[in-house]
Formats: C-alpha cells, sequence, structure tokens
C-alpha cells in the first residue's frame, strides 16, 4: 500500500472541491493507503500564529518530511482554474521540485488541460491524469504499486 502526499493549492472553496475530488478518487484506489494520505492543508501547525517564524518553520520541515515519506507525490496543478490566470501554485511546483529530487514517483492530476505544462514539470512527472476528461476514473484505478521502480516513459490518462 502506496504513501500519497497530495500537493495542492488549497486557499480557495474551489480549490478544496478539486483536492476532495482527487483525494476521492484515491481513497477508491486499492493500491493507496488510505490511512496515509498527506495533505498540507490538515497540518497548519496551529499552535503558533498563522504566518509567524515558527509557523513557517514547522510547516516546511513537516511538509519536506511528508514528501521524503511518501511513496507518491500527487499534484493538483490547478492553481486559480476557475479565473483566466490559471498559472500552478509555487508551493505545489517547490514540492514536486523536492519529490524528483528525492526519486519519489510523481503523478499529475491537471482539471485545465488546455494550460500547457511547464517543461520542468513535464520531464519530471511519472503519470498524468486529465481531470477533465476520465483521469480521475483512471486515478482511482491505477496500479501505483509499479511506480516504484521509476518507468522511463509517463502514462498518461
Amino acid at each position: 500500500m502506496n504513501k500519497v502526499y497530495l500537493a495542492a493549492p488549497f486557499f480557495s472553496d474551489y480549490q478544496k472541491e478539486r483536492i476532495q475530488k482527487v483525494k476521492d478518487a484515491l481513497l477508491s484506489n486499492n493500491t493507496i493507503d488510505s490511512h496515509n494520505i498527506f495533505l498540507p492543508q490538515e497540518h497548519q501547525f496551529e499552535e503558533e500564529k498563522f504566518g509567524s517564524r515558527a509557523w513557517q518553520q514547522y510547516v516546511f520541515a513537516s511538509d519536506m518530511r511528508q514528501v521524503n515519506r511518501a511513496d507518491i507525490l500527487v499534484a493538483i496543478l490547478d492553481y486559480q482554474a476557475e479565473e483566466s490566470d490559471n498559472e500552478p501554485d509555487s508551493g505545489t511546483m517547490f514540492e514536486i521540485g523536492a519529490a524528483f529530487q528525492s526519486n519519489t514517483p510523481i503523478a499529475v492530476v491537471q482539471f485545465d488541460p488546455k494550460k500547457e505544462l511547464n517543461l520542468m514539470i513535464a520531464q519530471s512527472l511519472t503519470a498524468y491524469f486529465d481531470a477533465s476528461r476520465s483521469g480521475l476514473a483512471e486515478l482511482s484505478k491505477y496500479d501505483f504499486d509499479e511506480l516504484k521502480s521509476k518507468p522511463s516513459k509517463r502514462n498518461v490518462f
């Protein structure tokens, strides 16, 4: 069973809806450990004031520890899909880079496939899921066990 780090922006209701759709697909996947899906939004160190130095240090260390602990990083690229400027979230992009550096396979979910992938993201991912088509259904049945050894070519759904 695979542990997942679910990287995504979580600052608006639309973003949280996309996260829930992806999480639901992962929860129905029998190669995913449903008790080990890490969502950064659920670990914000509320003991410290939001944005304080101590809060930042804790959140950063916790997120990086979880990226390194994960068997797969699943990243939702759509930041502001409800607006015209749908650039990826910088925190999500950093998490993708950290996962790549630690040889953790990366699955990208994109709700707006018209938005071209940056070449650094396109070359680092292991699997791509187009959520505007059947990507979420494919995500729910994808064999994440096959990602234990990173394949040389990408899987696109």
